[in-house]
């Protein structure tokens, strides 16, 4: 039997802005300003259609290599766009949590983010979660060290460290269910470090449209893909899976990550 039509949770990698940008004969700080503007009608698309979660990779711990110059425009827009629609979040009812290295992030920008959480803490329509300064394998580096740590000071014991998620109060990501369809647009077939932990049953979802070009029409598009899959979660064909968010802390007020604001 097909999936349901709505995922409660979606991740987006959202490439090609850069792309888009040069295509445009412009320079690629104006390709991340129109992603921000498609962010945003996305967001509005997922919360009509029922979704409960969005999740976004906004800048990952390797774009810190890129040229210093774009770093910095990055960085500038985050704050800005932050600033900016924080009061259309607040009253639409958009929740932002922002999960990743963020301590990496300057001042005005992590002090932007900061605001906008306290802004829409108590929104309940739709949970944007925005990945920045994140990775999977820093993520996963961290949980482990910090998980070594509590066994050796005695907080936790091996013994402790049963069942199938022993890892999963430790990631930044705890309290928030797992994707069920993660999408990648711009055309490539690569995860690029993200969510890899969490995506271990998504259905994956390739598109070749740029990101700044990506709207409700694009996103329709992908949750019918994911209404005609098979989710069987390992198991065989009349079985009844049990789906693996089942048996996770379902509010993401819960979490408290060491390096997530």
């Amino acid at each position: 039997m097909p999936c349901e039509a709505v995922p409660k949770h979606v991740a987006i990698i959202m490439d090609g802005n850069g792309r888009w940008a040069t295509a445009q004969g412009k320079d690629r700080s104006y390709g991340h300003v129109e992603g921000v503007a498609a962010l945003r009608r996305t967001v509005a698309a997922a919360a009509k259609v029922g979704i409960n979660t969005l999740t976004v990779y906004a800048f990952s711990s390797e774009n810190w290599a890129r040229p210093t110059a774009e770093v910095d425009a990055l960085m500038a827009l985050m704050a800005q766009s932050m600033e900016h629609y924080a009061p259309e979040f607040a009253s639409e009812g958009v929740r932002i949590l922002a999960i990743g290295d963020l301590h990496r992030l300057p001042e005005s920008t992590r002090q932007a983010v900061e605001r906008t959480m306290e802004q829409t803490a108590h929104n309940s329509t739709i949970t944007l979660v925005v990945c920045l300064s994140y990775s999977s394998r820093w993520e996963l580096n961290h949980a482990v060290r910090t998980l070594a740590q509590d066994v050796a000071s005695g907080k936790i014991s091996p013994e402790d460290l049963s069942g199938d998620e022993p890892l999963a109060p430790y990631l930044s990501t705890y309290g928030i269910p797992d994707p069920d369809l993660l999408i990648r647009t711009g055309g490539e077939f690569r995860i690029s470090n993200f969510l890899l932990y969490q995506i271990a049953y998504s259905e994956l979802y390739f598109c070749p449209t740029l990101w700044p070009d990506f709207g409700e029409e694009d996103l329709q598009k992908a949750l019918y893909e994911f209404s005609q899959r098979h989710r069987r979660f390992g198991l065989v064909e009349g079985q009844s899976p049990i789906h693996p968010n089942e048996n996770k802390v379902t509010s993401a007020a819960n979490a408290a990550p060491q390096d997530t604001l």
